[in-house]
């Protein structure tokens, strides 16, 4: 014990004297996590509008200033030259063009059909998808107090339905997405400093001198993780405090059920970053292999887009995926109170993963004087 605890020593030590890592460590996870918390958002606003009206009339008028008075849309042009209106669409100057056709109000006063043109820049297909949504909103609106108007009375559908917002009632995404970004903010803490770590004293010759010394191979390699298990535990403290100070999250759930299932997920990530350490010989190269699988795992983590929504074979993937896992029971306990029984199957299937990673990672790990 009193060898692990000299080893944690040299550890904090060495990453004090190291100003680049203290920064990475303390200041610049906060930062993310403030700013991807404000700016990690797929709601669309402020799409440009470009107007072609053909018939100026009051029906026309009443039409546009719903597109204006709503928080999706800003109206950046309008003319009568269909030429004009195209232009801006292909070179980005506006998202959704809009076109009303001659006779749109004689049309609807005389109760005929008439329709409203909309082409819509679909090269970003989820923006497309929500500006066509949003437009085709505005203009039902539109249409039924045309109807209201003419009959006095309001349409009903013969299907009422009433819809409430469970665990997220304001529909805030920052509150969707910060339990997941915390998430991302430990285990880059835990796989790149913990891979580096260990690589470090490779390049400068040191891990040769710890190899001769009476150390055993689970002192060094407890001596080597621990101390990022507990700046990962600290992040997330200071990241928890943030999200409810800045952000107004609620907790709904048990924060000792959320640091408990931290500590089995920590076990299994430093493994990740144990084993990356084992097979590089570089700085370099643990950077490299860790940031290509950090990226795989967080674009198949569920964070900014749904599982549901990828192939069957992609979604068997993200079985192997830890912090698919994490983000899920982060969302469930802090956002919908879960309690244990419903997360227990996270638990037991990231305590396996952490067993197999940190017995290859062991088990490849060779010590010269073993």
């Amino acid at each position: 014990m009193r060898t692990i605890l000299y080893i944690l020593q040299k550890e904090f030590i060495q990453i004090s004297r190291n100003r680049l890592m203290v920064g990475v460590l303390f200041i610049m996870p906060f930062f993310q996590l403030i700013i991807l918390g404000y700016a990690a958002s797929f709601e669309v606003k402020n799409l440009n509008v470009y107007i072609i009206d053909m018939d100026k009339s009051s029906f026309s008028r009443d039409l546009i200033s719903k597109f204006s008075a709503s928080p999706y849309f800003n109206i950046k042009n309008s003319s009568d030259n269909h030429q004009k209106g195209f232009e801006d669409l292909e070179k980005g100057v506006a998202d959704l063009v809009m076109e009303i056709p001659n006779n749109f109000e004689k049309d609807l006063v005389n109760g005929q059909k008439t329709n409203v043109y909309l082409s819509i820049d679909a090269v970003n297909g989820v923006k497309a998808g929500l500006g066509n949504a949003y437009a085709n909103m505005i203009v039902k609106d539109f249409s039924s107090d045309i109807i209201t108007k003419k009959t006095g009375q309001t349409i009903s559908l013969p299907i009422g339905i009433t819809w409430s917002n469970w665990y997220n009632n304001l529909m805030v995404y920052s509150t969707f997405m910060v339990p997941g970004i915390l998430v991302l903010l430990v285990t880059m803490v835990a796989v790149f400093l913990t891979a580096i770590n260990i690589v470090r004293e490779k390049e400068i010759g040191t891990i040769e001198q710890l190899n001769v010394t009476p150390i055993k191979k689970h002192q060094f390699i407890i001596g080597k993780l621990f101390p990022f298990l507990l700046i990962a535990f600290f992040e997330l403290s200071i990241g928890l405090v943030i999200a409810k100070l800045v952000f107004n999250l609620h907790y709904e759930g048990s924060l000792i059920l959320v640091y408990s299932f931290t500590l089995v997920y920590l076990f299994a990530v430093l493994g990740i970053g144990l084993f990356i350490s084992t097979i590089t010989y570089t700085q370099q190269q643990a950077m490299f292999i860790a940031w290509f699988m950090f990226v795989i795992f967080i674009l198949m983590s569920g964070l900014f887009t749904p599982i549901e929504s990828m192939p069957v074979w992609a979604q068997r993937l993200t079985w192997f995926n830890p912090i698919k896992y994490f983000i899920e029971f982060m969302r469930m306990v802090l956002l919908k109170g879960s309690t244990f029984p419903d997360v227990k199957n996270h638990f037991i299937i990231i305590a396996i993963y952490g067993v197999v990673l940190n017995t290859l990672a062991v088990w490849n790990y060779r010590k010269v004087s073993e």
